[in-house]
């Protein structure tokens, strides 16, 4: 394989005081090691190595090794929600070309795509969390066929995605720290709940509520890696019945209890992104 995929987080409409503190830090990766991203919206800028550029919806971004790059969150009334792809090109032949493309790329402006890449890069991350090997395999050749055209700017814009797959990520998103059921995001898509649950499971291998109960894991992943929230009020904020409820749920998600993933995170953190 010519790439090694390290990880693609979702970070979603960043807030937080320790949350901002933790994703606007300035950091670099080490050799070999390239991070894509993907802005959905928000207000602020993105600064690599000496170049500061405004963030739009839709706007890419690749960055090469070494060089230090930070997201700069600039109005918490419009917080910044992207998509950021860590992945290492291997020392191999074959991935040679495609890490000269790459590092070209890194030399042209940034691209602006549009917004309807949003599925894609959903599809992407669910996919290569998947428990299925077939799954996680079609997810790399997936990003690396997006990153071949990429090298060579040919990234088409404004690809065609689902619209009632892309409004129902929006509309969970926006609820993900309040409760939702799945009669309200049929209603508001104007769709029946068998056809939204036939479309989730057909896009994204998962069902609709399963998908939202999904997102408030990975909010309170984020939570607890970024903030000094305790457990009881992470479950609170996220409208969890109990700690107790919260922390079963988690673990069945992750596989990790909240504060053995806590820890987890703080020791991780300490051997990537040197902090500069």
């Amino acid at each position: 394989m010519l790439i090694e995929l390290q990880d693609i987080v979702f970070v979603y409409r960043m807030k937080d005081v320790q949350d901002i503190k933790w994703h606007t830090r300035h950091h670099r990766h080490p050799a070999r090691q390239f991070e894509l991203h993907y802005f959905i919206g928000g207000e602020g800028h993105f600064r690599v190595g000496g170049t500061l550029h405004n963030v739009q919806a839709g706007g890419l971004f690749i960055c090469p090794p070494r060089i230090p790059h930070a997201v700069v969150a600039l109005n918490v009334e419009d917080p910044i929600s992207y998509y950021a792809i860590l992945f290492e090109i291997m020392e191999t032949e074959d991935a040679r070309e495609l890490e000269s493309l790459l590092y070209a790329a890194t030399s042209r402006p940034p691209r602006n795509i549009g917004r309807n890449y949003r599925f894609f890069f959903e599809e992407l991350k669910e996919r290569s969390r998947s428990s299925s090997p077939a799954r996680r395999q079609a997810a790399l050749f997936q990003l690396i066929s997006f990153l071949f055209l990429l090298g060579d700017g040919n990234v088409p814009t404004g690809e065609p995605g689902n619209i009632h797959l892309e409004r129902a990520l929006d509309i969970m998103q926006e609820q993900v720290y309040g409760t939702l059921r799945l009669s309200d995001v049929a209603e508001k898509l104007g769709i029946t709940e068998s056809y939204m649950i036939r479309l989730f499971r057909k896009k994204l291998n998962i069902t609709p509520m399963k998908y939202y109960t999904r997102l408030k894991v990975e909010a309170a992943a984020a939570l607890l890696a970024d903030t000094p929230l305790a457990v009881y009020e992470i479950a609170d904020r996220l409208n969890f019945y109990s700690e107790y409820h919260f922390s079963r749920v988690f673990k069945h998600y992750t596989g990790s209890a909240p504060t053995v993933y806590r820890n987890e995170q703080y020791q991780r953190r300490r051997k990537v992104g040197e902090i500069t």
